[in-house]
């Protein structure tokens, strides 16, 4: 949708450059080929800023790891509501076991317990 809005942009931005046949309209003092650019231009601003917020709030992995002595792990936190959490996955080295998971978090600060 940005590219498609950018190449009206563009296209506007020519037409607006040609020669202004008499009588043509105006809007706010502009010719409506210039008022149809600047309209669009603005959208197109707009939309950009949009697409960064929209890209800004998506989720993202986010590993977790514990050492310790313990039969299972979970993790909870206000990234779930304080509900049941997720639980880590053991592997055993021989004296300590790595507990791990990914969760899907959005950007933010978290407060986390396991």
């Amino acid at each position: 949708m940005e590219l498609e809005l950018q190449a009206l942009v563009t296209l506007a931005k020519e037409i607006a450059q040609y020669n202004i046949p008499d009588g043509s309209r105006k809007i706010n003092g502009k010719y409506i080929q210039s008022h149809l650019h600047s309209r669009l231009e603005a959208m197109h601003v707009k939309l950009k800023e949009q697409i960064k917020d929209v890209d800004a709030a998506q989720s993202k992995e986010v590993s977790l790891f514990w050492y310790g002595m313990a039969e299972s792990v979970h993790v909870m936190g206000t990234f779930d509501g304080w509900s049941q959490g997720e639980q880590l996955s053991p592997e055993y080295d021989g004296s300590f076991t790595k507990f791990t998971t990914t969760l899907m978090l959005r950007p933010g600060r978290y407060n986390p317990t396991s």
